[in-house]
């Protein structure tokens, strides 16, 4: 079913300032179809929370989010092909090959 949008104006919660969604947005993002609320800041409002908390592409993943990740717990194993030691963030089930960073690479791209 088609419906006909209408700008909506809608109040910032964080600086209380007016702002319109427009049809042309509203139709766009199909905001009902992928079960999206409305927007509750105003385009300003979202670029400078969006820079805060680190926008996509800076590098900084989860620590420019809050999320610290603990030291990752390696093991040691013995590469399947070169046969040389190799230091894997897994603990290795000797069920499946293990490979070291040289070795690996090309593994990968036959995936």
């Amino acid at each position: 079913m088609f419906t006909t949008q209408t700008d909506k104006a809608l109040t910032c919660v964080d600086c209380r300032q007016p702002f319109t969604f427009t049809a042309t947005e509203q139709q766009f993002k199909i905001y009902a179809d992928r079960q999206f609320s409305e927007p509750r800041r105003c385009p300003s409002c979202r670029a400078i929370r969006k820079a805060s908390r680190g926008a996509a592409g800076d590098g900084a993943g989860y620590a420019s989010r809050g999320y610290e990740r603990g030291a990752r717990e390696m093991f040691s194993a013995t590469c399947s092909q070169c046969g040389r030691e190799a230091q894997v963030p897994f603990r290795p089930s000797g069920l499946k090959p293990v490979y070291c960073s040289d070795c690996f690479t090309p593994q990968r791209r036959s995936y």
